[in-house]
């Protein structure tokens, strides 16, 4: 094991803080959002996705109030979460437009 110089500090610096456990739910939510819909489809992974987002946030104001470790997980639950419900969003509207569409097309040709 090699030493470093006396006037270099080290690189590794241990970290007595623990991680926090909403942030670790937000991160694990967030990924298993997507297979939410297999377990209950409709509703699985839009709950799951509202949890990650919900818990991703309590996190990060606890991280920030007492110093636990975690902001990076609380944020990419966050922001798969968001993702998450945003493609949700996206694949309602479209099939509500091509409800509409198609509709209008049936009636065209009547």
């Amino acid at each position: 094991m090699s030493q470093l110089p006396p006037n270099q500090p080290s690189t590794y610096t241990p970290s007595g803080a623990s991680t926090n456990t909403l942030a670790v739910v937000s991160l694990v939510s967030g990924v298993f959002s997507v297979f939410g819909h297999f377990i209950i489809p409709g509703i699985g992974g839009g709950t799951l996705a509202l949890v990650a987002i919900i818990t991703g946030f309590l996190a990060r104001g606890e991280i920030r109030r007492g110093g636990q470790q975690g902001m990076w997980m609380a944020t990419v639950g966050i922001i798969l979460g968001i993702l998450h419900l945003a493609v949700i969003a996206l694949i309602f509207v479209v099939l509500i437009l091509a409800v509409f569409v198609f509709g209008g097309i049936a009636l065209l040709h009547r």
